[in-house]
């Protein structure tokens, strides 16, 4: 088994030491920078499996690094887990929007940011032929049919979209301006209040089965589906 490379972003030298020091122990092949240039030139050269970046950095922002990122063709769909001491809601929803799979509210444990890391690390898009699970929930992205067990699940083609997007990404919270580019389309002009709707719809589908509560809200954030 390849061993996954770890890009970590972070300008103070204790905490990068401490953070590379953890993931080398857990079997991770670290990198180290300390600044954006620096990460963006070892992500060109070598392109790691996941980044860590500190939203505060010399030369610019975690935030500004992760836009950069997000924007090269290369890097769009590059796991990035971002590391910050801001824990407020408005500071949460910031990071997602600008691209961050995940975030670490400083300070955090070992334990957590290893299992941040291996959740956003499972991830990955199954072959649109294979169907997407979650226990007894099954999406046939060929068929376009939700079933629970053997009975179908109604759903309209708006929230079918909107479940596939989300069980094919469990566990990740996404803000309503997220799913709206991802599920509406970025060039598609819908109030955000809309994801709302179609998540009440999606719930209410899913509710004779018990399996509404998948599709959670995370208050001042967004939604994610889990069967945690």
């Amino acid at each position: 088994m390849t061993t996954r490379r770890i890009l970590v972003v972070e300008d103070e030298a204790a905490i990068r030491q401490m953070i590379a020091f953890n993931l080398n122990r857990a079997g991770f092949d670290v990198a180290e920078a300390e600044d954006c240039t620096s990460a963006r030139n070892m992500i060109a050269d070598e392109r790691p499996d996941l980044v860590l970046i500190d939203w505060m950095l010399p030369d610019s922002t975690g935030l500004e690094l992760t836009r950069l990122l997000r924007r090269d063709e290369a890097n769009r769909d590059l796991p990035i887990i971002l590391l910050t001491a801001r824990a407020e809601e408005a500071d949460k929803v910031t990071g997602l929007d600008s691209g961050a799979d995940d975030y670490i509210t400083k300070p955090f444990s070992s334990r957590e940011l290893l299992a941040r890391i291996g959740a956003l690390l499972r991830r990955s898009a199954p072959p649109e032929d294979e169907p997407i699970t979650a226990g007894d929930l099954r999406v046939n992205a060929v068929s376009h049919r939700v079933t629970y067990g053997d009975t179908e699940v109604g759903l309209g083609p708006t929230e079918y979209r909107l479940l596939k997007f989300l069980m094919t990404n469990p566990d990740r919270v996404y803000s309503r301006s997220q799913l709206l580019d991802f599920v509406w389309g970025q060039n598609v002009y819908v109030e955000e209040r809309t994801v709302d709707v179609h998540v009440r719809r999606l719930r209410k589908a899913l509710e004779p089965f018990g399996a509404e509560k998948l599709v959670q809200t995370v208050r001042g954030v967004g939604y994610r589906f889990s069967v945690l």
